[in-house]
């Protein structure tokens, strides 16, 4: 994509220009904060499992292999990465599966964070009744390399052994977004009106690749709610038009705790024209009382209907 130009080459090698364009990049991995993961043969064999697909089928193969009483190991980047409660809810279901397949096995999560980013006094009440014995949180546990042969992460002080590794490198905009990375060499700052890129008129941002608003998650149902506003402003400049000026956002997460169980947090973010960006409304949203199987129920329809709205 050339924003100077505003020509996007396509994959059989013609350009289209354009007037205005929508580009959901995703993210892409920060490998050269982990030295010997940068290796094609290091990321095939310590896996990261952070997008759905072929790896989360190997990694589920590692964990059936593994002995029981060995241990998983999983290491979690510093924040703002995808899915803020991914790696706890992950946690929890290998944490599931080694109560009941193989209980004297355990799960070691190394956290950059101070603490839990996401749900955190939920979770670890989840941690603490139902995996006691088998989840260990460590957090100001930041991972700077891999030992991929000898299997250890090495951390900021000290290294840590485990039977399977689990390692999430830290995370940037996609790649194609390159050009409109504005924040830390990470991100990429829009108007939130419009979700127009601070870097290039005329191209629109959305989802993870954004540098984020205050107490905005990267999250799946926020991707979708930019998508939508994101459309109607495109939809009323194009016909000479203002966007509307004050956008609202709703972001419900649920994370399963069990095969039966979840607890969920949820805001309702809006604009504030005098910031000019998007702030969590006040007394808005919140999180579960208690994780429970209603919850989980809850979490499957969300499921469903945010499968149904963007793949339709």
């Amino acid at each position: 994509m050339d924003p100077q130009a505003r020509q996007v080459r396509l994959a059989r090698g013609d350009t289209l220009s354009y007037d205005r364009v929508i580009v959901s990049p995703g993210v892409d991995f920060i490998w050269e904060a982990l030295p010997a993961m940068a290796r094609a043969e290091a990321q095939e064999t310590v896996l990261h499992a952070w997008k759905a697909g072929p790896q989360t089928q190997q990694l589920r193969a590692q964990l059936e292999a593994m002995p029981d009483g060995g241990v998983f190991v999983l290491a979690i980047p510093e924040a703002p990465y995808r899915c803020p409660p991914g790696p706890y809810e992950r946690a929890c279901q290998v944490a599931a599966y080694f109560k009941a397949a193989k209980p004297r096995s355990k799960v070691l999560l190394l956290d950059a964070n101070a603490d839990v980013t996401s749900k955190g006094p939920l979770f670890k009440k989840a941690w603490s009744e139902l995996y006691k014995d088998i989840i260990e949180y460590r957090p100001n546990s930041k991972a700077v390399d891999v030992d991929v042969a000898g299997k250890v992460v090495k951390l900021e002080f000290g290294d840590v052994k485990g039977d399977v590794l689990n390692v999430l490198p830290p995370m940037k905009a996609g790649s194609i977004a390159a050009p409109f990375i504005t924040v830390n060499r990470r991100w990429c700052e829009v108007d939130w009106i419009s979700y127009e890129s601070k870097a290039a008129q005329g191209v629109h941002l959305l989802g993870d690749s954004l540098q984020i608003a205050p107490a905005m998650p990267k999250s799946a149902t926020m991707a979708n709610g930019h998508g939508k506003v994101c459309a109607a402003a495109v939809v009323s400049l194009l016909n000479g038009q203002p966007p509307n000026p004050s956008p609202t956002l709703i972001n419900t997460c649920y994370s399963m705790v069990s095969d039966k169980l979840a607890i969920h947090v949820a805001s309702v973010h809006k604009y504030d024209e005098k910031e000019r960006t998007m702030k969590a409304v006040p007394g808005s949203g919140g999180v579960s009382r208690a994780m429970n199987e209603l919850e989980g129920v809850y979490a499957m329809n969300w499921a469903r209907n945010i499968w149904g709205d963007a793949l339709a």
